[in-house]
């Protein structure tokens, strides 16, 4: 169930980022707007809260992560994309109770989900080499 309730946690994730880089609300609102949805109960809260709060904080940091092993320009990324980076890279970065692994599948799982055609290859190829320097302890790859 734990896994479930981070799963979905992660793509109710996605919808505040996106939110959040279109319309500019900070994290106190996107958190009482998403926490009143009725699909917050089913989700893993403290694991939504930490990871919204670190991506918002620690977006341009992000950014640069994103910039230094992308193929492609920053502004070239689509928001959907952006958002799917940047719940990766704070759950790499702040949970590492979370299998490298598992960050990277659900990852591309999203972006196979709600991003542009192909761009999981785009996200798996930078989560993967993110991982690599952000968690480098960490030998497990996914492919």
């Amino acid at each position: 169930m734990a896994a479930k309730s981070r799963q979905r946690g992660r793509a109710l994730l996605v919808r505040a980022l996106y939110q959040w880089q279109l319309a500019g609300h900070d994290y106190a609102e996107l958190d009482a707007q998403f926490s009143a949805l009725p699909e917050f109960a089913r989700i893993d809260a403290e694991h939504f809260r930490g990871l919204l709060e670190k991506a918002i904080e620690e977006s341009a940091a992000f950014d640069r992560v994103i910039a230094s092993h992308a193929v492609r320009k920053l502004d070239q990324l689509d928001a959907v994309g952006r958002a799917v980076l940047l719940m990766a890279l704070a759950e790499l970065m702040y949970r590492h109770d979370v299998p490298t692994k598992v960050v990277i599948n659900e990852a591309v799982e999203l972006a196979k989900r709600y991003g542009a055609a192909d761009s999981f290859k785009f996200v798996n190829a930078v989560v993967d080499k993110a991982a690599k320097e952000l968690r480098p302890e960490d030998g497990r790859r996914a492919g």
